[in-house]
């Protein structure tokens, strides 16, 4: 659990100190007047960066490319997406749900 959090913490963080450093520099010749701007700017440019990164990461996943993978991964701040431990989750059966379901509208309610 702890990995997982660091993990997507990093790829979270990375792309939003890239879209600040893209933003602060001006390199992409948007001129950002006001402190409003430079944020709309930046939420921009690491939205744009992310999706673009993990689009390739995802791309390469299919295409089974793991230089462009690695690649992707590293560049979003981890070299692998995180796992979150996906079918941990119990499973409740349409009879349980009922049950809940009678309980909570009441006796005669539950259809």
């Amino acid at each position: 659990m702890q990995s997982s959090f660091f993990i997507s913490a990093m790829r979270t963080l990375v792309p939003l100190g890239v879209g600040l450093v893209l933003s602060l520099t001006g390199r992409l010749g948007i001129p950002v007047d006001s402190q409003q701007a430079a944020l709309v700017v930046l939420v921009i440019l690491a939205g744009a960066y992310y999706l673009l990164l993990r689009g390739l990461e995802w791309l390469a996943e299919r295409m089974r490319w793991q230089p462009l993978r690695l690649l992707a991964g590293v560049l979003l701040g981890w070299a692998r997406p995180p796992s979150y431990g996906g079918g941990d989750l119990p499973v409740v059966s349409p009879e349980a749900l009922a049950e809940v379901r009678r309980r909570t509208l009441g006796e005669g309610d539950a259809r």
